[in-house]
């Protein structure tokens, strides 16, 4: 039997549900973190995950993104072969208008951060399309559709590799986790792709992304086949890393480990892994000619009721009078609330800059004995001063960091995740300082800002330079004056406690 699809009710549906997953996490994920911050011993860790969970709940009720980063959009078409499309458009041209409209939506914004001629101009685009689309016909006369918003960070931490065909895909995977650094914001989930040819590998790893969280299904019924024996022994193994929630050192670094496989040649072992973050983002519906397909809100019940508490140890900064002999005296892991004025700027930003000084040009703003704080935020709707505004991964920023503050005289940096050892370096040298903020708590970040304006480069849209203004914004030391960093010792602290424990 024929169905007849209309244009129309694909780009509503795909639109309806890029929204929808800007500012709703999946109950299954909301449930998992939950479970994690319960039985987590590590006070850094579940702070991360208070401040996730907290954040989660305040997009739900304000719809405004759970982060700055929206994504950029993947999308699996499954067409079945007894439809007819009423259409004048191409099925990508269709999923692409539906991408259009939603980052392009007047309530809530999303920030466009595709860019064309990516090793040219990266140019961007605008509105976030193009997305990447992959198409299956199939039998019968439904169209299935699953949407993901990846964030860049979780998606650079991406790996690949051709193993051998005797090698091991559990000793290259624990061995590539720990490379991965935090930049991808655990803990989310690892989806891994074995066999096929090596862009099927990558598929396979992406699409798995998309199964709901049930390793304690698995768990309670056993494996029965090979990928389901990899997953429960990388979830165990993955988690005794200690790698835990932000990088900090924990219990949980990952709540699921998925795996698909493919048929491959007989010389081959194509393995990727790709990491999903604390913004989790997907959605799925079927469309059978009866209209558009919406997604259903859920209930604010599915989410916990969390306070995070600022602990009495907690540092109050003022960055408008914070001096560098202060700043010597911050400790690794020390939780400090930030009011002031601080300024932004990402890759970009920093790119002009360091160009500028190269050339002996005077820089647009005078960074001495201030901070700079690694984000690309969101437009305001509405009262907002500034839409969601987390931060950005910071290791981005290394090649920079010994110019900016021989040059510039800058105190500290705040960003996602840990620093290289250039970087490491380089603060050491300076006698700066290097600060976290949770990636995965946009919003509730956002709150913080009272103000802001933008003071240089506003031709770089998001990638602009601003000057926030804040009031207790929560951040964490992670690289002090003399270079240790929480990120190094805090997995290697929790590695040794959970082996330790383990060995009882």
């Amino acid at each position: 039997m024929t169905t007849v699809i209309r244009q129309d009710d694909l780009i509503e549906s795909v639109a309806d549900a890029l929204q929808f997953i800007s500012y709703y996490h999946p109950k299954d994920f909301i449930q998992a973190v939950y479970e994690a911050y319960q039985k987590e011993e590590s006070q850094a860790a579940k702070d991360a995950m208070a401040q996730i969970l907290i954040n989660s709940r305040m997009c739900a009720q304000g719809k405004r993104p759970i982060c700055q980063d929206t994504g950029i959009v993947t999308v699996f078409v499954e067409v079945g072969m007894d439809v007819r499309w009423d259409a004048e458009m191409s099925l990508d041209d269709m999923v692409n208008e539906g991408v259009r409209r939603a980052y392009t939506h007047p309530d809530n914004v999303l920030r466009a951060s595709v860019l064309a001629d990516p090793d040219g101009k990266r140019q961007n685009t605008k509105d976030n399309t193009p997305a990447v689309i992959h198409h299956k016909l199939v039998p019968g006369d439904k169209v299935e559709v699953h949407v993901a918003a990846k964030g860049g960070g979780s998606e650079a931490k991406s790996k690949f590799a051709m193993l051998n065909p005797s090698d091991s895909v559990v000793d290259w995977v624990l061995k590539m986790v720990p490379q991965m650094g935090a930049g991808w914001c655990p803990p989310g989930m690892l989806g891994i792709g074995i066999g096929g040819t090596a862009e099927k590998a990558m598929e396979l790893a992406k699409e798995a992304l998309l199964d709901p969280i049930d390793i304690h299904d698995l768990q309670a019924r056993g494996a029965s086949n090979r990928a389901e024996e990899l997953r429960l022994e990388l979830f165990d193994k993955v988690n005794d890393l200690g790698i835990g929630a932000q990088g900090l050192g924990g219990l949980t670094t990952v709540l699921d480990v998925k795996v698909k496989d493919y048929p491959t040649h007989a010389a081959n072992k194509p393995v990727a892994i790709i990491p999903n973050c604390a913004a989790t983002r997907h959605a799925h519906f079927v469309l059978d000619g009866s209209g558009a397909s919406l997604q259903t809100p859920p209930s604010l019940d599915d989410w916990p009721e969390i306070t995070w508490e600022v602990g009495e140890n907690v540092r109050r900064v003022n960055l408008d009078t914070v001096t560098p002999e202060e700043v010597r005296d911050w400790k690794p892991g020390e939780t400090v609330l930030l009011s002031g004025k601080m300024l932004t700027g990402r890759d970009a930003a920093h790119k002009k800059m360091v160009d500028m000084i190269e050339k002996g040009e005077e820089l647009p703003v005078d960074l001495k004995g201030r901070f700079i704080y690694y984000v690309g935020p969101v437009d305001p709707v509405r009262e907002e001063v500034v839409g969601p505004a987390g931060p950005t991964t910071a290791t981005r920023m290394d090649k920079f960091t010994h110019t900016m503050l021989e040059k510039t005289g800058l105190t500290g940096m705040i960003g996602k995740a840990e620093r290289g050892q250039v970087a490491i370096d380089a603060i050491k040298e300076f006698g700066a300082v290097y600060l976290m903020a949770v990636g995965g708590s946009a919003y509730l970040v956002s709150k913080a800002i009272k103000k802001a304006e933008v003071v240089a480069f506003e031709e770089l849209g998001m990638e602009a330079i601003y000057e926030f203004e804040v009031e207790d914004m929560p951040v964490t030391v992670a690289v002090d004056s003399n270079g240790s960093s929480v990120h190094q010792t805090g997995p290697v602290e929790w590695h040794e406690k959970i082996i330790a424990a383990k060995a009882v």
